[in-house]
């Protein structure tokens, strides 16, 4: 709110230029969050997925989970106006490797009970493969293929 207040007095006094610099910074801060929303959901889908390979079942309420997590990930990462997105195949791509440690260790308490700690249970699951299935989840949503 601050931001805007600024942005309004600035416009008011006609300071184009530190207008820009500002709307700049208000487009970064918008673009942040949509990735900090992305990266939870993406903690969600992997969770999921870490379960679902580790102990070799298919749970519908984990698939529901799933699911729902991309259809949110696709939510948040679409461009209303354009409906073009704000994350590509590539920035996604970072995404799911910044998130796999913590829906990991989330997963540790989930997969067998919890017996294995993060270490363990990441030992017992193949990471890129896990993470190329997500992906193509997300992107299969975006009408894209890998």
């Amino acid at each position: 709110m601050e931001e805007l207040f600024r942005l309004r007095t600035y416009i008011e006094q006609n300071h184009k230029a530190e207008a820009l610099i500002l709307i700049g910074e208000m487009e970064e801060m918008g673009r942040d969050g949509k990735i900090c929303k992305i990266l939870n959901y993406t903690d969600v889908l992997l969770h999921y997925l870490i379960v679902k390979y580790a102990e070799r079942r298919l749970t519908r309420s984990g698939e529901a989970t799933a699911r729902n997590a991309v259809d949110m990930i696709l939510r948040v990462n679409r461009r209303r106006e354009s409906g073009s997105f704000y994350l590509d195949k590539t920035a996604l791509e970072e995404v799911i490797r910044e998130s796999w440690k913590m829906a990991l260790r989330k997963a540790s308490f989930d997969a067998f009970e919890g017996r294995y700690d993060e270490t363990e249970l990441g030992e017992k699951v193949d990471a890129s493969q896990i993470q190329k299935e997500a992906l193509q989840m997300i992107l299969a949503g975006m009408g894209q293929t890998e």
